[in-house]
């Protein structure tokens, strides 16, 4: 690949992708082809079921609807990028491309952190507060409460993209990734970037660590709560309870181990980038499907009424 040389002002990157094979990029098109045709189906099938069935009009299955959302947006941020690569020899991409892309990345990743956090809390006041629930998760709180996560990712985003348009770029302009993001980008800065590491690793990765600890630990109050003073509704609490707990490790273990260390190549980390960007917004859905008896029978009631509908 080329690279600028190394007085000129970097104008684009070259992203190397995960093959430079060309027999394994048009497999590995089909195949994530099919993932993100998945991930559409199955976040967009949980936001018009919870939308349409009056019984799903819950704080619980509101937020879970704003997490397909999340799961869409973050997925369609680098997939279809990716997708066009394997297609193409000419694997590039222009500097305010780079910079839009990781910005809307961080935003969106941001947001579905927070809206995380705001999933334990719901479950925290099901758990605790069961007859008082729907009174303080009511529909403004709830409303509040996901305006409140968009906020903190833009808030996140901007601090992140912020620091890196301080950068300067004039050397090497090739990315061994398949989509901008900062722990590469940052590494090709013509300038010594020590410090700006530290402040990521503690903007990101530290925090998502103390995030991801603070969460396991009210789960873990909520589920000791459950099996000692639940009567009714036991195994639909521990249901739901475990569903999010893998949804926490599929998100945040990944994401630790990319933002919370220093910006150094491992080989792990295509593998793990294409886990948390292309694997877990296809899966989240489907966990959520297949360990929730209500959604299940919603989906069911949906796709009957769309076919009988479609007969008449």
């Amino acid at each position: 690949m080329e690279q600028k040389n190394l007085t000129a002002t970097v104008t684009e990157f070259v992203l190397l992708g995960l093959t430079q094979s060309p027999e394994l990029q048009r497999f590995l098109f089909i195949i994530f082809s099919i993932v993100y045709l998945t991930t559409w189906l199955g976040n967009f099938i949980i936001i018009t079921t919870v939308i349409s069935n009056d019984r799903l009009h819950t704080p619980m299955y509101f937020l879970l609807a704003n997490l397909a959302f999340i799961d869409i947006s973050d997925s369609t941020v680098s997939v279809p990028k990716m997708l066009s690569g394997l297609l193409s020899q000419h694997k590039t991409i222009s500097f305010n491309e780079c910079i839009l892309q990781m910005f809307f990345f961080h935003f969106i990743a941001g947001a579905m952190v927070f809206l995380l956090v705001v999933m334990a809390a719901d479950r925290y006041v099901a758990v605790h507060k069961p007859l008082r629930y729907l009174t303080i998760m009511n529909r403004g709180v709830c409303v509040g409460l996901v305006a409140g996560t968009w906020i903190g990712g833009l808030a996140h985003s901007t601090i992140q993209i912020g620091l890196v348009l301080q950068l300067p770029f004039c050397g090497s302009n090739v990315l061994d990734n398949f989509y901008c993001d900062i722990p590469q980008v940052v590494k090709l800065a013509c300038t010594d970037t020590y410090l700006f590491e530290l402040l990521m690793v503690s903007q990101s990765g530290v925090l998502a660590i103390i995030i991801f600890i603070l969460l396991l630990i009210s789960y873990t109050v909520i589920l000791v709560k459950i099996r000692t003073h639940l009567k009714e509704g036991k195994h639909k609490a521990f249901s739901t309870c475990g569903t999010q707990i893998m949804v926490l490790c599929l998100i945040f273990i990944p994401f630790i181990f990319i933002y919370a260390r220093p910006f150094r190549k491992f080989p792990m980390d295509k593998v793990v980038s294409v886990l948390y960007t292309v694997i877990t917004p296809m899966l989240n859905p489907i966990i959520y499907t297949l360990r929730n008896t209500e959604m299940k029978k919603a989906i069911r009631r949906l796709m009957s009424r769309m076919l009988f509908s479609g007969r008449e």
